[in-house]
């Protein structure tokens, strides 16, 4: 599974609507920001061991218009993943992270469903 690439222009639809039927998990993240390149083969990664039907992992850039996205949900710092479940956020984390983590806050939000 790779990242579904969202802008403002289609969150609420791919992010917020789509977190109704099956969990999203959103990583904000900047192409300068070291742990966010650490972070994404690892996500990626991990995402790939599940169903399509039980996530979405979904991918935003930091930048531009992008950034009302990040302001919204008050991120302070780059890489931040959250975890929405019916229009919600539910869960999040900072930074690159192990796979083990990763997998680890996947199945607990997925467990929350």
């Amino acid at each position: 599974m790779s990242a579904l690439e969202i802008n403002i222009d289609n969150f609420d639809a791919l992010v917020l609507d789509e977190s109704h039927h099956r969990l999203v998990v959103l990583d904000i993240s900047a192409e300068w920001c070291g742990p966010c390149n650490v972070l994404e083969p690892i996500i990626n990664s991990v995402a790939s061991e599940y169903d399509e039907k039980e996530f979405l992992l979904a991918k935003i850039e930091a930048e531009d218009e992008n950034m009302k996205i990040a302001g919204r949900y008050g991120v302070r710092g780059f890489p931040t993943v959250i975890a929405f479940i019916n229009g919600e956020e539910v869960d999040r984390f900072h930074s690159a992270q192990t796979p083990d983590f990763v997998r680890n806050f996947i199945d607990i939000n997925l467990s929350k469903i």
